[in-house]
């Protein structure tokens, strides 16, 4: 079931006061207030406080509010979590989810802390490990007491380890990228795609937003509020798309089409699994204008 687009899901540096003010009103769908790799250890301390202020605040509209908190293998990450949990955002973002264990343990902490029940867990894919288990850490959605929800490639993280270079066009990622599309799709979470690293590169971010587009991804993770607009329009199905989907809605919706497996629009045949495709793009449609 579509409830919200997720084109564009914009970082946003928990220890800076006025980011977290332009937080509530840029364009993009998501943000992620930080408290990880943008927050320096001397001011981790402050950041937890602020951006938990700042969500119990409110004020965000119909963004979707993301609190990212350091690894669980660090020594921030057990108050970063509480105090997360206490302000109650849309999601937490945990870093370098790498195994399946480790999403059991956050939902349990969750459940622990009696948490508001609209709180839902995300995983960061970035460990080579990640990779290999993926399948196993997508199948927790189906634990209801795991909150897990979705994926977001780190893709930086990803390549440090790897030693795999950043190149246009990502060849050496690729095989990654599927693997953990093809997870979130067998258990019905959303995926988002990583950073586009080159903030004056407009060209390359458009193209790779496109690409992210032809993978499957739901959306994208943003470094700079520059790049929430052009996400977003490759990330909105096009009129020509949504015009299409909406007549093939219509046209196995006729009661002569309800029971046929195939039919022919315009001279093409399209199958019944096209009207399914057609109607998730009209879902999204549809939600994007009630965003904008």
């Amino acid at each position: 079931m579509i409830t919200r687009p997720r084109r564009s899901v914009l970082y946003m540096p928990g220890s800076n006061a006025r980011a977290l003010e332009k937080a509530r009103t840029l364009p993009a769908d998501g943000v992620i207030l930080d408290l990880e790799d943008s927050v320096a250890p001397d001011a981790k301390d402050a950041a937890r406080k602020q951006v938990a202020d700042a969500v119990k605040a409110g004020g965000f509209g119909v963004r979707e509010v993301f609190i990212r908190v350091n690894a669980i293998d660090t020594p921030w990450h057990t108050e970063d979590f509480a105090a997360a949990a206490h302000a109650a955002p849309d999601a937490i973002l945990v870093p370098k989810i790498s195994t399946p264990e480790q999403v059991e343990m956050v939902g349990r902490r969750l459940l622990d802390m009696h948490s508001d029940h609209k709180i839902r867990i995300w995983a960061m894919i970035e460990t080579p490990l990640a990779i290999f288990n993926i399948l196993s850490i997508a199948a927790e959605a189906k634990d209801s007491e795991s909150r897990l929800s979705g994926f977001v490639m780190g893709t930086n993280d990803l390549a440090k380890d790897t030693r795999a270079r950043l190149v246009p066009g990502r060849a050496p990622m690729l095989p990654w990228l599927t693997t953990c599309v093809a997870a979130a799709r067998v258990y019905d979470i959303d995926i988002l795609d990583g950073v586009y690293n080159d903030i004056g590169n407009a060209e390359g971010f458009v193209a790779e937003c496109a690409q992210g587009v032809d993978l499957g991804f739901d959306g994208k993770t943003l470094i700079h509020p520059g790049q929430i607009e052009p996400c977003n329009k490759v990330f909105s199905p096009s009129v020509d798309e949504v015009a299409l989907a909406r007549k093939t809605i219509a046209v196995f919706d006729l009661p002569e089409n309800r029971a046929k497996g195939v039919v022919s629009i315009d001279g093409r045949m399209v199958e019944r699994l096209h009207a399914e495709m057609a109607r998730r793009t009209v879902a999204i449609a549809d939600a994007i204008v009630e965003l904008s």
